[in-house]
């Protein structure tokens, strides 16, 4: 698709601007030994120019996104979903710490209906450091959930001057500024000036919501691991697991039993990749491989990352009354 340059005004009144903490909120503290939350709303809206939309402003928490719970990530949804609602407002903004943001990015993505931009940034410079990223980064999401041509793009992470998809999006590098990337796919647009070039898009989907689904667990394979944690999560009565398996969806074949273990109870099992990219699927025959895990009726993240199956898994949990509904569900996102 061709570039589209898009007029910066706002197609509504105002954008909503959301503060959770992050970095971005982060000011060195000499009793805490380093940087801590302590910017809030008020401050970010003072650090913006004056020629942005109007901006309304909440702050929910004032966190680190590491000292998250799935009830923080509810109250977030909750809000958000909120302000999309109301017709003044053009498009959400939340800042977020970076640990956790794409989680958050998916679960707005996959829930939260509407046309309006849902937008979160956030910084990996502390606002009392040398070459603080938050301002920029804040006023070029405001920016984007102003712009006409967002509509209809879900929650999208705005960093560094470009604009990626929640799908798409994960955090690559602790430390770099440009920590966002889409592997594969790359950014669905960016920021020029004052201006949203958008460059991409692609179908949407949103699940019903009725929260989220706890005792749903994420594990990660390796050479050589045996699955003691998949049957220590099944003793404690785990409803879902996803595995971030080998290559293309593959298991050693002494997991098998376990899976089927966790199969039999009941227990979800979804099959991610511990790539960065690429779909679950391989050709093979031989035991563990994609066949085989398709034979004991796991599910497949496709080209998601384990971080963002967990989530999807935990919508569907709460959201499915049988197996049959969780099983469609999960196909229609990827449709």
């Amino acid at each position: 698709m061709a570039d589209t340059m898009v007029d910066p005004s706002p197609f509504g009144c105002c954008v909503a601007v959301l503060t959770t903490g992050g970095t971005i909120a982060m000011w060195d503290d000499e009793k805490a030994g380093g940087a801590v939350p302590q910017l809030g709303a008020a401050d970010f809206a003072a650090g913006l120019p004056a020629d942005i939309p109007e901006l309304r402003t909440e702050e929910i928490v004032n966190l680190p996104s590491s000292h998250f719970t799935l009830e923080t990530l509810e109250a977030i949804r909750v809000r958000v979903a909120d302000w999309v609602e109301r017709p003044d407002i053009s498009g959400v903004v939340v800042t977020h710490g970076t640990d956790t943001m794409e989680e958050t990015a998916y679960l707005l993505d996959v829930t939260v209906p509407g046309e309006r931009p849902i937008v979160l940034t956030g910084a990996m410079r502390t606002a009392s450091g040398v070459g603080y990223d938050g301002y920029a980064n804040l006023l070029a999401a405001v920016r984007v959930a102003a712009a006409a041509q967002a509509r209809g793009l879900g929650a999208v992470i705005v960093f560094n001057d470009e604009i990626h998809a929640a799908r798409r999006v994960t955090k690559m590098h602790t430390l770099s500024p440009a920590t966002f990337q889409s592997p594969a796919w790359g950014p669905i647009g960016r920021l020029e000036g004052d201006r949203a070039v958008i460059q991409q898009r692609s179908r949407r989907a949103v699940l019903p919501w009725h929260g989220l689904a706890r005792d749903v667990i994420l594990l990660k394979l390796a050479v050589g691991v045996g699955p003691a944690a998949l049957e220590d999560a099944l003793s404690h009565g785990a409803r879902g697991v996803v595995l971030e398996a080998l290559g293309g969806g593959r298991v050693p074949p002494w997991w098998l039993p376990a899976i089927q273990q966790a199969r039999e109870r009941g227990c979800v099992v979804v099959v991610a990749s511990r790539c960065p990219s690429g779909q679950v699927w391989d050709a093979y025959g031989y035991s563990g491989a994609y066949r085989s895990l398709v034979d004991l009726g796991c599910l497949f993240a496709n080209d998601i990352n384990g971080q963002k199956a967990r989530i999807r898994l935990m919508v569907l949990l709460a959201a499915a009354q049988t197996d049959e509904e969780l099983i469609t569900m999960w196909a229609d996102v990827d449709e």
